[in-house]
């Protein structure tokens, strides 16, 4: 949860960078605004109702054919009004359905179907707040709020339909955030439902200025999208470039962060993180009170904040409700034991096969020694011993929380001890992979760990093949990738690169509530802001 406040240019804390213009445009790997591709929909936009109920229900039969789950009732309301109601039986919730709109329905009068604007008037007036009525005038729209867990009403004689709202809302109940727990901190997570997740954030975030603009992803599955920000405090360029990014999707289905994740990053084969992923209410609220955006996805329980910078990797929520003294020793902690998770094993591939000079005797001997019976070069050791311990990391991962540890910690002592023994490998490789492993846990956000045990392999593969000088080229490499980054049109690694003394603070230190309270001071005043 960075402190990096993304706001107007001109002030001391800001980083100004342009994303719009023709530049960006043809730099950006998206198709161009239109209709959905060909096949994904057999209706057309434009259709319109008609004025029969036998027709409408017809076309509405033949679009849910197959489907056991229609309900199409036929209701004789007062005054001899006809009326057709259609709905999805396993998404509707019954209760509201007949409580709420079917009873309240039961004293409509002909003469109030003589005004739409009337009808919706007086139906606004007799159910529940919660399920608001819409007119839809085309056969797209009735489908849409079907398939949304919607109830469309149509009436004989006209040419419209009122569509309701009435989803039912099952959802598993908030539990703590898996992935980012805390020791100090609240313990309540994202769950799967979009609009519980919003509400997490308006509990966390009481202020007018939180705007959310919803729209729909995924030409089959219609999954609803929520982007969320901070009035006057996200950059607006940054926010109509997410939002524009998010309407050029041409996808089937979207089922999750990962699908969008993808569409919409800047460097889509970059295997480091360019759009950051939450569990925590607490941290997705951070990140808007620092200028940045949120996508919420229904399905989900990750929220995409954007844009990121790569220090934000090595940074966790608990590291704000501890001493920043503390906090400030981890995220040293992490800086270091992230570049022995990249090195450690290359370091000692290049040391142990081209440079012996540079091993102290007694040590020398002892690697000789512990490598005297084994058949394999050091590089091939070592890459043996890599895939062997993600093997287990993922197989622990994968199977049942109760047995997933166990197997995954005595599968290490096991084999490792058993292939010592057999002469297969060596001891001192077992420290350094089992060094290494360590050191990748140590990283905060899942996104930034998985890449950096990516750049392991290769690095390994330049340090048996040209040592030392395969070792500092694979990370000046990695170095000039980074530089290249950026994350919706902000450099990769700042404040570092380009230098913002202020963001520094919060980048290489956990700088004290008062001096950061300061600057968030200084961000909204010169952003003309009040207090949210």
């Amino acid at each position: 949860m960075s402190r990096i406040w993304l706001v107007k240019a001109g002030n001391p804390i800001s980083y100004n960078y342009s994303i719009g213009g023709d530049s960006l445009r043809k730099k950006t790997r998206f198709p161009p605004l239109g209709d959905s591709h060909s096949g994904s929909s057999s209706i057309p936009r434009e259709q319109k109702l008609r004025d029969k109920l036998d027709d409408n229900e017809a076309i509405v039969r033949s679009i849910f054919d197959r489907c056991s789950d229609l309900v199409v009732r036929r209701l004789l309301l007062p005054g001899s009004v006809t009326c057709m109601a259609v709905y999805l039986n396993a998404l509707v919730d019954d209760a509201q359905w007949s409580d709420g709109l079917l009873k309240p329905l039961m004293t409509l009068k002909t003469d109030q179907l003589e005004d739409r604007s009337k009808l919706l008037e007086w139906l606004r007036t007799r159910i529940d707040s919660t399920i608001q009525p819409h007119a839809a005038e085309t056969l797209n729209e009735v489908v849409r709020s079907i398939v949304s867990g919607g109830v469309a009403l149509f009436f004989e004689s006209y040419s419209f339909a009122l569509t309701v709202k009435i989803r039912n809302q099952l959802h598993r109940a908030l539990e703590e955030p898996k992935t980012e727990a805390v020791i100090r901190g609240p313990r309540i997570g994202f769950i799967e439902k979009i609009e519980i997740n919003l509400t997490l954030l308006r509990q966390h975030i009481q202020s007018p200025q939180l705007k959310i603009e919803r729209m729909t992803v995924g030409t089959v599955t219609g999954t609803e999208v929520a982007v969320v920000y901070l009035d006057k405090l996200a950059p607006s360029d940054v926010i109509r470039e997410v939002k524009s990014r998010l309407s050029r999707i041409q996808m089937d289905s979207v089922l999750g962060t990962g699908y969008i994740e993808e569409m919409i990053s800047d460097h889509p084969y970059s295997p480091f993180p360019i759009i950051n992923t939450t569990e925590r209410p607490d941290s997705a609220a951070g990140s808007l009170l620092e200028g940045k955006v949120a996508v919420l996805v229904n399905g989900t329980p990750l929220v995409m904040i954007m844009p990121v910078t790569f220090w934000f990797g090595f940074q966790s929520a608990e590291d704000y409700y501890m001493n920043f003294i503390f906090a400030t020793m981890l995220r040293w902690l992490r800086f270091l034991f992230a570049f022995l998770a990249v090195a450690a094993p290359s370091l000692y591939v290049a040391v142990t096969t081209f440079h012996q000079e540079m091993i102290p005797t007694s040590l020398a001997l002892s690697l000789v020694t512990a490598r005297e019976i084994v058949p394999f070069p050091t590089m091939v050791e070592t890459l043996i011993m890599e895939v062997t311990f993600e093997a287990l990391r993922e197989a622990g991962v994968r199977l049942p929380r109760a047995v997933g540890q166990t197997i995954s910690i005595v599968g290490a002592l096991v084999i490792g001890q058993a292939a010592v023994q057999a002469g297969i490998i060596s001891a001192p490789i077992i420290i350094v992979v089992s060094l290494t492993g360590i050191a990748s846990f140590l990283i905060p956000q899942p996104g930034m760990s998985q890449a950096i045990s990516i750049f392991r392999f290769p690095m390994v593969i330049c340090a048996g093949t040209f040592g030392l000088y395969g070792v500092s080229a694979g990370m000046i490499a990695i170095l000039i990738h980074l530089s290249n980054l950026q994350s919706f049109g902000f450099p990769y690694l700042w404040p570092v690169t380009p230098y913002n003394r202020a963001g520094v603070m919060d980048v290489l230190f956990r700088a004290p509530w008062r001096l950061m309270y300061k600057r968030r001071q200084l961000a909204q005043r010169d952003s003309e802001v009040p207090n949210p």
